[in-house]
This record gives C-alpha cells, sequence and structure tokens, in this order.
C-alpha cells in the first residue's frame, strides 16, 4: 500500500506543488489562533465588565481587523497569507516567475485579501444569527416582521443547504488536488485566481534583502512612508511571531488538560440523572412568596436563570434583553444567549 500511495507526494514534489497535508494544516492554523484570542478577551470581560465588556461584544469586529492587517503585510511583502507563509509556501498567479517579496499582482491581491479576511467574518456572523433564529423558534417567540425580515428568514432557511453544497465542493477540490486533477486545493484560491507553491532560494534571498536602508537623499515623504511600512512590518512579525507561540502552548494546555481530566469526565458523565425535586404544598406558598420578574415586575412565568449571574427572570424578558444588550440587566456582566438557562418546574 505504501508503495502504491507514494506517487501522491513525490508527484506533487516534482511539479513544485506542495502536498495536500501541507495544505491542510496551513488552513487548520489560523483555526487555532481565533480561540486564543476569545479566550484571553472572555477573561478579560469577566474581570472587569464594566471596562472590557465592550471587547467582548466586538471581539469578532477586533479579531477581524487584526487578521486584515495581518493578511495585508503578508500578501503585500511574500505573496502569500500568513499560514501559508508559516509553512514556507507563495502564491502565484498567471506569471509563476514573479518573485515573491514584490507580491501578487493587484486584482489577485486584493481577491485574496477578501476572501482571507472578510468572508470569515461574514460566515461567524451568519452562524450567529442562525443560532439566535434557531433560539426563537425553539421558544416560539414570534415579533412583527417586515418584507425585508421575511426575505432575511428565507435565506437563514437556504443557509444550512448553501453550506452542505459548500462543502461538498471544498471535499471534491481536495480529492481532486491529491490525484492531481487540479492546481488548487480550495475554492478560495480558485476564487482568487492564485495557486500555492514552495519558496524557492531566490524568493528567500529576496525577502532578506526586500528592505533597503535609507538614504539621506531622500524626500520626508518617502522616509515617512519607509518608516511606517516599517513599523507596520515589525507589529506584524512581531504578532506572528507571538500567535506561533501562542497557538503551541494552547495545543499544549489542551492536551495536558484533556489527559488529565479524562478520567473525571467520564466518571462525571457516567453519573445517573437525579430525580426532578418534590413540589412541596406548604401554607407560606402565599402571594409574598410570589417571585417576580426584575425587568418586567410580574409574577415570573417561564422561569429562566442567567448563569452569568444568577439572577431568575422570565424567558421572554431576559431574551429579549440579552439579545439587544449582551450584559445582564442587575449586574452587567457580558451575556450571550447561551447563558440562559430554562428552570425545571415540576407539576403539581
Amino acid at each position: 500500500m505504501a508503495e502504491r500511495g507514494a506517487h501522491l507526494t513525490t508527484a506533487a514534489a516534482a511539479e513544485d506543488r506542495p502536498s495536500i497535508f501541507e495544505v491542510l494544516a496551513q488552513d487548520s492554523l489560523m483555526n487555532a489562533v481565533k480561540p486564543a484570542l476569545l479566550h484571553a478577551v472572555k477573561i478579560l470581560a469577566m474581570s472587569h465588565p464594566a471596562r472590557y465588556g465592550v471587547l467582548w461584544r466586538r471581539v469578532d469586529e477586533i479579531y477581524s481587523i487584526l487578521d486584515l492587517l495581518l493578511q495585508q503585510h503578508f500578501l503585500s511583502h511574500t505573496s502569500a497569507s500568513f499560514s501559508e507563509n508559516f509553512y514556507g509556501l507563495k502564491r502565484v498567479g498567471t506569471d509563476s516567475t514573479r518573485p515573491a517579496h514584490l507580491g501578487l499582482h493587484h486584482r489577485q491581491h486584493w481577491h485574496s485579501l477578501l476572501l482571507l479576511a472578510l468572508l470569515p467574518y461574514l460566515h461567524t456572523k451568519l452562524e450567529k444569527i442562525l443560532a439566535r433564529r434557531r433560539d426563537e423558534d425553539d421558544f416560539s417567540i414570534r415579533v412583527p416582521q417586515s418584507f425585508t425580515q421575511t426575505l432575511f428568514r428565507a435565506f437563514l432557511a437556504a443557509y444550512p443547504f448553501v453550506c452542505m453544497a459548500w462543502n461538498g465542493w471544498v471535499f471534491c477540490q481536495q480529492l481532486l488536488y491529491v490525484f492531481g486533477k487540479t492546481q488548487t486545493h480550495s475554492p478560495l484560491l480558485w476564487l482568487a485566481g492564485v495557486k500555492l507553491s514552495y519558496l524557492t532560494a531566490h524568493d528567500i534571498r529576496s525577502l532578506k534583502l526586500s528592505d533597503p536602508a535609507l538614504s539621506p537623499s531622500q524626500s520626508i515623504g518617502k522616509k515617512l512612508q519607509h518608516l511606517i511600512s516599517t513599523a507596520v512590518g515589525g507589529v506584524a512579525v512581531s504578532l506572528s511571531t507571538s500567535l506561533s507561540i501562542g497557538v503551541f502552548f494552547l495545543r499544549f494546555l489542551e492536551w495536558w488538560y484533556s489527559s488529565e481530566n479524562q478520567s473525571t469526565v467520564k466518571a462525571l458523565t457516567s453519573l445517573p440523572t437525579p430525580p426532578p425535586p418534590l413540589h412541596v404544598h406548604s401554607q407560606d406558598t402565599s402571594h409574598t412568596h410570589i417571585k417576580f420578574c426584575p425587568l418586567c415586575r410580574k409574577v415570573r412565568t417561564n422561569d429562566t436563570a442567567l448563569s452569568t449571574s444568577g439572577y431568575v427572570f422570565c424567558y421572554r424578558c431576559i431574551y429579549v434583553y440579552v439579545k439587544a444588550n449582551h450584559r445582564c440587566p442587575l449586574t452587567g456582566c457580558p451575556s450571550g444567549l447561551q447563558h440562559l438557562i430554562k428552570i425545571y418546574k415540576p407539576d403539581g
């Protein structure tokens, strides 16, 4: 079997084409970076809600801006994204002899930048909106809708089928790439009009010599532009190095805790489900003991607790408030719809 499959990697090397393992590894690199940033922002928001709560509410936008700046720098100076450059790859268009330090052509550059930074942001937002719509459907929450909102709900209904078709396209593209039937393993590269290739020795030497020193005869504008470019490049390199180290430690911590707590998790999940609480009839259950919702000031219906603060509200009241404000109405702790917990109330 090994002799029969050896041609898959040798053919790729002969054509100066990365193997399927390398391209899939660089694809998964950025997927490991975002959870680390989300965890760091969440810790800050939980420690100081008033000061850092806005970071948690805008974490998708913050990550997209950082990702945009990072990808812009690497596409301009190495003809590759951050993860592609990390694995020693570059993007090439119709002119495969173009040096990497010159960057891509204008059209290919902007297509690559939009597909690398903008498309993941839109996908994340659509996934969150779809999750909220499912919650509303599960709890039969209906609000008046305009014609535009009706069309939007129709789009959300078709969105899972679009994702299924897209994932099928990606799988077919990767399968064709393995057997050498196509030059790109991803539809995003095909849409950008580029393919992946290895950095050559000439590219590596050119990248090291592509930052000439300032000369005294240059104008102030050229000097200022050079200083800004140098500063941005330094920030991007520092960020890429810190991200690389952060990804390594994140993977290590995930392995450490999963192996350490594996037996404990299995023991907890194997325990039987406790019986529901008994409904106690007492004369103390009078109007003075009726629980009221802190938002509507009425008797609670469909009791729901907010796990970030522990307070209990009507489900509709707290759902609408958290969806609009992303925080607890009493403590101000950053909260989301995933923190709503339905309280079990036995019949009796």
